[in-house]
């Protein structure tokens, strides 16, 4: 069986003012893509959560824990978001170890 890593990547709108002051209609249809891709993965049992932070300023920023059987992989799971495939949001990714967990984590919607 492979080993598996955990990562964390932390994504931010490239247009700061994109949440504060609303996305266009690309930048829309961009981020519907970026949901969608990270449904896909969670789906496989790559992405082991993923949200964002509710303050609609420049400061706003998402995060995504998943698993990948090396460095490279990880990275490949980042530069195939299509959020920033179309630079829409730059992405920092890192090493990550979950912890601790607790408690039943369910999306609203």
């Amino acid at each position: 069986m492979p080993t598996t890593n955990q990562y964390l990547y932390r994504i931010q709108p490239v247009r700061p003012t994109m949440l504060s002051e609303g996305a266009t209609e690309e930048e829309s249809a961009v981020v519907s893509q970026h949901f969608r891709y990270l449904k896909q993965l969670a789906d496989q049992g790559v992405v082991l959560l993923a949200g964002r932070t509710l303050m609609d300023s420049y400061s706003d920023f998402g995060i995504v824990i998943f698993i990948a059987e090396s460095d490279e992989a990880a990275q490949t799971v980042v530069q195939n978001d299509p959020a920033v495939i179309k630079r829409v949001m730059r992405a920092e990714l890192y090493p990550y170890r979950i912890a601790v967990t607790g408690g039943i984590l369910r999306p609203e919607h």
